[in-house]
């Protein structure tokens, strides 16, 4: 009617995961009980990571001066210099008893100025109401113990019945009489015992005066074992008993008398036995034959009279619903006086703190440790983590690399001092170039604008307006439809502006060669044939473009590694090459430009923008020669923010070279720009 003791070994391993004790020592009994507890609890608690600091049994008596020393040894080396204030100590009534003193006297004193911080965790099968009679022994070292008990409840009129005991009824057992002396310490008449004792036994003493270290009142858990076991058998020879009768019922008109009862026919009977007791709970067997009733958790309270206490403070309930068969009330419990922290620690190593792992100790179990910090881009969540772990790629560390913190997606906007900047550049540049085209537009059939071709000089000036536009699209939130229009109008509109300043070059240098006495270069001389270069180099460069958009286009892009704590959001090039592609042809637009304005800048001044148009050359193609670099070492929003200075750097340069000279002319010195002064030139 007991239940079994892997019950009550897997309770102790609940009850050191519940308070973090993962180094606790292990004491057993030189018994076959101690030795079955060592042998199912070690591979208990290493599967769920808990160390035994030290493995120790005990002599089976401590008597002989040999046993003594010995036990004083280990006791002094072992358990009390050991740093586990968690012991589990499995053994008998006996094993205890041997044990005690020797606890009591390191306690006394303090061996090596250490007080014995234990807490006692001890098994079912001892019992100090057993052991108490013949010694009386100090009970202050087992303060705060935790024992296993098999589960009790209080029985209706067991106090009764236990008031009315009287030794001097007529027909008592003898051993309520020893039992008497024993406790009282008085002596009935005629009575051989050779103890003195201090009066006689008068019947009047009673039990429930007498302390709980002698006696309890209440039913114990092996007391309510035997009780139930009786009842148990009651219930079971009734049901045989009724089962027997309607057999003889059966049989009675043939006169057979049915064959006596052996024990063995008891068995289902047993088995099947199910009935409420007296204290209101449930007896009955369960499918491995074992009374589903459970342990007691009891904590253990002295007094400075040496007496003590038992409190029940928790259960090992085993027909509660799984995970839920151990409770404990940490409120209830008392610890021992001796410990600085309550609950106690127990532990071989602190615990490492989030943001750190265990660093194993080489030799040394695993439950001993470093701690260290997890390394970059790794966090710990919990405390005592083996490993630390990463974050997800939209997730970055904290500083303390406690916890993950979700990435902030970043690009270039309006809204930052970068954008805003650029945005203010874009639309000053914008206005500049609107406010010299209103100009021109003004000037039309002034000498300097005619003589400078006006359509050519209209479609530039509107190509730098557009060029002026273009960092918007940048600033703009990357998207499949964003990403592909950054590129394709910046290289078309940019193709458009050095193609028209080409165009303008060319057309000088034709015109001044025209002018020579049987050229053959007049009917090279017109708009018509400006028009047709700007748009033959336009189209040319947008083949390349509507190549780049067919193969392998521009296209959204997370770069979740560049930056940490951001997902840098950008326009992925697509084929590296064709983008190249088109800078190439602007740049060897840029450069034609230069060579043919290079050389045409000693021609007459009046007609002549070659100088204006080698400077500004020379500018464009050293903006876009740094680009190159600066662009490929950047990353994210700073590389969007290069090529929008690129953009508006070169296009600035454009307008102030080219039309920066022509509108002083125009609005200050009116005076040069009539015809008798440029044909005078």
């Amino acid at each position: 009617m007991v239940p079994s003791d892997d019950h009550q070994y897997t309770g102790i391993v609940e009850l050191l995961l519940h308070f973090s004790w993962t180094w606790v020592g292990l004491l057993a009994g030189n018994n076959d009980s101690g030795e079955k507890c060592m042998q199912t609890l070690q591979p208990l608690l290493s599967r769920k990571h808990i160390c035994s600091a030290f493995l120790e049994r005990t002599p089976q008596t401590s008597y002989e001066y040999n046993n003594i020393h010995l036990l004083y040894l280990q006791v002094n080396q072992v358990i009390v210099k050991s740093k586990a204030s968690a012991v589990i100590f499995c053994g008998n009534s006996a094993s205890i008893l041997a044990l005690q003193p020797m606890l009591a006297q390191c306690e006394r004193e303090n061996v090596a100025g250490t007080p014995m911080r234990k807490v006692w965790i001890l098994t079912a099968q001892l019992d100090f109401i057993g052991t108490t009679y013949p010694t009386r022994w100090d009970m202050q070292v087992f303060q705060g113990s935790i024992s296993f008990t098999v589960h009790s409840n209080e029985v209706q009129r067991f106090r009764d019945f236990l008031q009315l005991l009287n030794p001097f009824e007529e027909n008592g057992d003898d051993f309520l009489k020893q039992f008497w002396t024993l406790v009282f310490r008085c002596l009935f008449p005629n009575s051989n015992t050779e103890e003195k004792p201090s009066g006689s036994c008068t019947g009047d003493e009673k039990l429930e005066d007498l302390p709980s270290s002698d006696f309890e009142m209440s039913m114990t858990g092996h007391s309510y074992s035997v009780y139930n076991a009786v009842y148990a058998m009651a219930h079971a020879l009734h049901n045989t008993f009724l089962h027997r009768s309607k057999q003889r019922a059966a049989m009675e008109g043939e006169m057979q008398e049915l064959p006596k009862l052996q024990a063995w026919q008891l068995h289902p009977f047993l088995r099947s036995v199910s009935f409420n007791n007296s204290a209101g709970e449930k007896v009955s067997f369960g499918e491995n034959r074992e009374l589903e009733t459970g342990f007691d958790i009891t904590n253990l309270v002295t007094f400075p009279n040496n007496s003590y206490v038992k409190i029940k403070v928790g259960r090992i309930d085993l027909e509660a619903p799984p995970g839920k068969q151990f409770s404990i009330h940490e409120d209830k419990m008392v610890w021992h006086k001796s410990f600085l922290q309550v609950p106690p620690h127990s532990v071989c190593s602190p615990s490492c703190p989030p943001g750190s792992r265990k660093k194993k100790k080489e030799g040394e179990k695993f439950c001993c440790y470093d701690c260290a910090p997890c390394p970059e881009g790794r966090i710990a969540s919990q405390k005592d983590m083996n490993d630390c772990i990463g974050c997800s790629e939209d997730h970055y560390p904290n500083k303390d690399q406690t916890q993950c913190i979700p990435k902030t997606i970043s690009f270039l906007t309006f809204g930052e001092p970068l954008g805003m900047s650029i945005a203010f550049l874009s639309l000053l540049f914008f206005l500049l170039t609107l406010l010299v085209l209103v100009i021109f537009a003004k000037h039309q059939d002034t000498p300097l604008v005619r003589a400078n071709n006006r359509d050519l000089t209209y479609t530039l000036l509107t190509s730098l307006l557009l060029c002026f536009l273009c960092p918007f699209i940048f600033l703009s939130q990357p998207e499949r439809v964003s990403c592909l229009l950054r590129q394709m109008t910046f290289g078309v509109v940019f193709t458009v502006t050095v193609s028209c300043v080409l165009a303008k070059t060319v057309t000088v240098v034709l015109a001044f060669v025209a002018t020579k006495p049987g050229s053959r270069m007049r009917k090279w001389v017109g708009k018509r044939v400006a028009s047709a270069f700007v748009l033959t180099c336009t189209i040319i460069q947008a083949g390349i473009c509507t190549v780049w958009l067919g193969t392998s286009p521009p296209f959204p892009h997370f770069d979740k590694h560049y930056v940490t704590g951001e997902i840098i959001l950008g326009c992925n090039e697509g084929s590296v090459a064709l983008f190249y592609c088109v800078l190439g042809y602007m740049g060897f637009l840029a450069i034609l430009s230069f060579v043919v304005a290079f050389f045409a800048r000693k021609l007459p001044d009046s007609f002549n923008e070659a100088k204006f148009i080698t400077f500004s050359m020379l500018l464009f193609c050293s903006v876009w020669i740094s680009f190159v670099p600066v662009y490929l070492s950047s990353k994210g929003k700073h590389m969007v923010a290069v090529e929008i200075f690129s953009i508006l750097a070169s296009s600035a340069g454009l307008l102030g070279s080219i039309f920066g000279p022509k509108c002083y002319i125009i609005m200050l010195r009116r005076d040069l720009n009539i015809r008798e002064q440029l044909m005078r030139n």
